[in-house]
């Protein structure tokens, strides 16, 4: 999972203060659970930095730590009432357990690569499972391509991977947001955590300009993680937001998302186009995402 504080030092990371509770190498990374004061987070020990994964407040679990979460939600501001959805990149769970409480009818599936992130989730994020909450273990890509044969639908797909440094190459490529679109419902909205401040950031934008055309930002100020919203066919109308506003807000407030704030950091590509136009597109043949990142 891509959280909002990656680029700096977590202010979190109060190694002094910390106690850690898990500590494992899984197959991919180094994975340390640890608290401190109140807050208790999921985080990727990687040679070149540590990184909070997940973190919820142990005394007040339903409120939101990360800001990225929070903009995440300004996909209901675009589609309405998913009814499936996909979430590539579990972390703690924060996500499907939110999601579940304001959609519990909802179909909810967690792809995780990592075991260990899928059993650390269950044992110390309080990660909901049910019969309509489910999980695989699997490379994300992968599980798309099947998703595809299949011809399986879902109007919420949330890309959030993350291998500790960056997202995994093969998930920023013109390949895989194309096998993504093919399994994006009709009128579905697709919501991917990245960065602003990146230097892969023009060729994310021109990569996801050249599946999906027009899409939207969703960046607080300081320019630091954003969610792209794509694959939506039209901005909403003010009068639309405004209404979509008061329906969601009492909703929202409960995981200290203020979703009448979030709704102005909204911007379309459509007259924002913010990276040149002969700019690089991303492929399976060309992703240097570990070059460029940063």
């Amino acid at each position: 999972m891509l959280k909002y504080l990656f680029l700096a030092a977590s202010v979190f990371s109060g190694a002094a203060f910390s106690n850690v509770i898990h500590e494992e190498r899984s197959l991919y990374r180094n994975i340390i659970v640890d608290e401190t004061r109140d807050l208790r987070c999921l985080k990727f020990n990687t040679k070149s930095s540590q990184t909070s994964q997940s973190c919820m407040y142990k005394n007040d679990p339903d409120k939101l730590v990360f800001n990225y979460t929070k903009l995440t939600f300004a996909s209901l501001l675009v589609t309405q009432s998913p009814k499936n959805v996909l979430i590539i990149g579990l972390g703690g769970g924060t996500l499907s357990n939110v999601i579940h409480e304001l959609y519990p009818a909802a179909k909810i599936h967690n792809v995780e690569i990592d075991p260990a992130v899928l059993k650390v989730a269950r044992d110390y994020f309080n990660f909901i499972e049910t019969d309509n909450v489910t999980s695989s273990v699997q490379d994300g890509r992968i599980f798309i391509k099947r998703a595809a044969i299949k011809k399986q639908k879902y109007d919420w797909i949330i890309l959030d991977a993350f291998n500790g440094d960056y997202i995994p190459e093969h998930l920023l490529t013109k390949e895989f947001f194309e096998e993504v679109k093919s399994v994006l419902a009709e009128g579905g909205v697709i919501a991917a955590n990245t960065f602003s401040s990146s230097k892969l950031y023009e060729h994310e934008s021109a990569t996801y300009h050249s599946v999906f055309g027009d899409f939207i930002n969703v960046s607080l100020p300081n320019r630091s993680n954003r969610i792209v919203l794509a694959g939506v066919k039209a901005m909403p109308t003010q009068a639309q937001l405004n209404e979509r506003i008061k329906a969601l807000a009492p909703r929202l407030k409960k995981y200290d998302v203020d979703i009448k704030a979030i709704s102005t950091y909204m911007q379309s590509t459509k007259n924002n186009q913010d990276w040149p136009a002969n700019t690089k597109i991303l492929t399976d043949q060309y992703s240097p995402a570990n070059l460029l990142n940063f």
